[in-house]
């Protein structure tokens, strides 16, 4: 297909979603009646029984507000039980908590606290609301974010909208703090599109900050759930209960969303947005139109936006450079609303107001391109459990928020490009691997991953084979010069390093980087880590490379003493990741350095 003919399609398709969708929903909304308010009014004695349940990790700077705020809410005690769930706090949560709770008790409220500790750290939110919810046994659950605040009479709305039976699901409408254009108006859209959602059908989820939900028409989400606040809601909609959007309830976000936050918010949103289109198919089902065209239309294709718009953006940079005028004027309007938008958020300054819609189409584009790197971990392995986007670990990010985000675009696009463009040698280099020695084509290997917080990943390398399939018969040791291990084809794989290709394959799967800390194999690393200091934070929060600064330093290792002078090159690497220019500039060299190796044939 032409760059001309991508370029068209997904931008069609990304005009029906954005453009199309939007002005058929409006014209659908104005000729349903709205169901945000219920005309019957309930009184204490008819009161249903509600359970707020407030999951909590890492919550320090906003719960003891939370806390007043659920304080303040007017509805009658004896229908009310309020239930925090820390789920392995490592910040002073748990303890604001419990002195905020002392203070409240003297008021006569009760809250009631539940604890798991640290070794509990993996469970994360959707385990955590599953076990809450398995054991309530009030007609309503009210799910709630720490850091959102609701009006005092949040419940009694709540509770008056379920006195229709056909109601299985209450969803509160949404502010966010903060001064930022592009975040308020993606959150004024999203506003504005539930309520038109739910004139229509139902609101596709529900906000996070609160939402409610009729106890008995719920069932337990998969543990692998992303976004819990519309595949909770949303399984009830299956089931054919109502889901209402109340206009006029209103949770307020307290916590102002930083740019690396809103990133990995970004992330979670592309991941889950792909995990919902293909687990919510159901919805599409004709025989109730309104809630297919919102699925098929809305988040259904939504899904798929930030892939059309990587395709898109790439059809037009392959324009221009055709020397389209065209295409050279979109990748200029695309990279002029990119720079304004980074500009106000990194540097604080207040544009012009004729500026402001330009920044918040820059925003706009920076989250799709984000969301599509969240696609990219849904697809390619994203296995840790997820959690609310603002999350505090207590342990910094040394690796600057553009950096991570370049990164992963950088490491996909090369990865891609080399299985393109190379593939053409995979056959030939298979065959003649084949014909030298005996044994697989490819060589399959643990390796030491990347370190997390509270394990340190191991994944199956693989590479062209290279040495005699009985080469470890004594036992493991590292490669040497000159290596009679190595086969005839191996030891030219080695100096052009083609040998590594196939590790493309594990930088797709987010297993490893293009450019890292070499990664090391788990018999050895014991004793490396025993022997060498720091040897184990050379990989904190970043993924082993198919090449490195200490690669194209010093080439393979050979003993320990080649691997103690490589974590000072790895460590000198990881300082240069604090901000993108310096990563950027690092990686090319690296990569170009690279290359010289493969072509002179310098490697071992």
């Amino acid at each position: 297909m032409s760059a001309e003919m991508l370029a068209l399609s997904s931008g069609a398709l990304m005009a029906y979603h954005g453009l199309v969708y939007p002005a058929a929903l409006r014209q659908m909304a104005r000729r349903e009646r709205t169901f945000s308010e219920c005309s019957q009014r309930l009184h204490a004695g008819h009161a249903p029984t509600i359970e707020v349940i407030i999951p909590a990790y890492n919550e320090a700077p906003f719960i003891a507000a939370k806390l007043r705020n659920c304080a303040a809410l007017d509805y009658p005690s004896d229908c009310l039980l309020i239930k925090v769930v820390f789920d392995g706090c490592t910040d002073e949560t748990v303890a604001i908590a419990h002195n905020t709770l002392k203070a409240l008790i003297k008021e006569g409220v009760d809250v009631e606290t539940i604890e798991f500790d640290e070794r509990s750290l993996n469970r994360g939110k959707v385990a955590v609301l599953n076990s809450a919810i398995e054991e309530s046994t009030a007609d309503v659950v009210v799910l709630t974010d720490v850091s959102a605040s609701v009006p005092a009479d949040a419940l009694w709305r709540v509770a008056n909208q379920f006195a229709d039976p056909e109601v299985g699901v209450v969803c509160a409408t949404y502010e966010v703090a903060g001064d930022d254009t592009g975040e308020r108006a993606y959150w004024a859209y999203q506003r504005w599109l539930k309520e038109a959602e739910a004139k229509v059908a139902a609101p596709f989820g529900a906000h996070g900050a609160f939402y409610a939900i009729r106890r008995r028409y719920w069932e337990p989400v998969p543990f692998s759930t992303i976004n819990d606040d519309v595949m909770i809601p949303m399984q009830i909609v299956e089931r054919g209960y109502r889901s209402v959007y109340d206009s006029n309830l209103i949770a307020t976000e307290s916590e102002s969303a930083s740019r690396e936050t809103d990133l990995r918010r970004r992330l979670r949103i592309g991941a889950g947005n792909l995990q919902q289109a293909l687990w919510l198919w159901r919805l599409a089902d004709p025989r109730d139109p309104g809630m297919a065209f919102v699925y098929l239309s809305g988040k259904g294709l939504r899904a798929f936006v930030p892939i059309l718009l990587v395709v898109f953006l790439g059809a037009c940079i392959a324009l221009a450079l055709q020397g389209s005028w065209i295409g050279l004027a979109i990748c200029a309007a695309v990279t002029g609303a990119l720079v304004i938008n980074l500009v106000e958020a990194w540097q604080e300054v207040t544009l012009p107001a004729v500026l402001k819609p330009v920044s918040a189409a820059g925003y706009a584009i920076g989250g799709q391109i984000a969301t599509f790197l969240g696609c990219c971990q849904f697809v390619f392995g994203q296995r840790k459990p997820w959690r609310r986007a603002a999350d505090n670990t207590g342990e910094p990010d040394y690796i600057h928020p553009l950096t991570r985000m370049g990164k992963r675009c950088f490491d996909v696009a090369i990865a891609l490009t080399t299985l393109a463009v190379l593939a053409v040698l995979f056959i030939p280099l298979a065959l003649i691997i084949k014909l030298d020695s005996p044994g697989p084509v490819f060589y399959r290997q643990y390796r030491v991953g990347e370190r997390r917080e509270n394990r340190t990943d191991l994944f199956l390398l693989i590479k062209f084979r290279s040495m005699r399939t009985d080469a470890e018969k004594g036992g493991a040791r590292w490669a040497t010069k000159q290596d009679s291990r190595v086969t005839r084809v191996g030891r030219i794989l080695r100096k052009t390093r083609l040998d590594e290709l196939p590790q493309a394959w594990n930088v797709l799967k987010g297993e490893m980087s293009i450019v890292g800390p070499r990664p090391e194999r788990p018999v050895f690393f014991e004793k490396l880590e025993n022997e060498i200091p720091f040897y184990i934070e050379r990989t904190y929060g970043l993924r082993p490379g198919i090449t490195g600064l200490a690669q194209v330093e010093q080439g393979y290792d050979e003993d320990i003493e080649d691997v103690r002078a490589k974590v000072m090159h790895d460590h000198v690497y990881a300082m240069l990741l604090t901000t993108p220019w310096q990563w950027l500039k690092t990686d090319c060299s690296i990569l170009g350095r690279t290359v010289l190796v493969m072509v002179t044939g310098r490697g071992q």
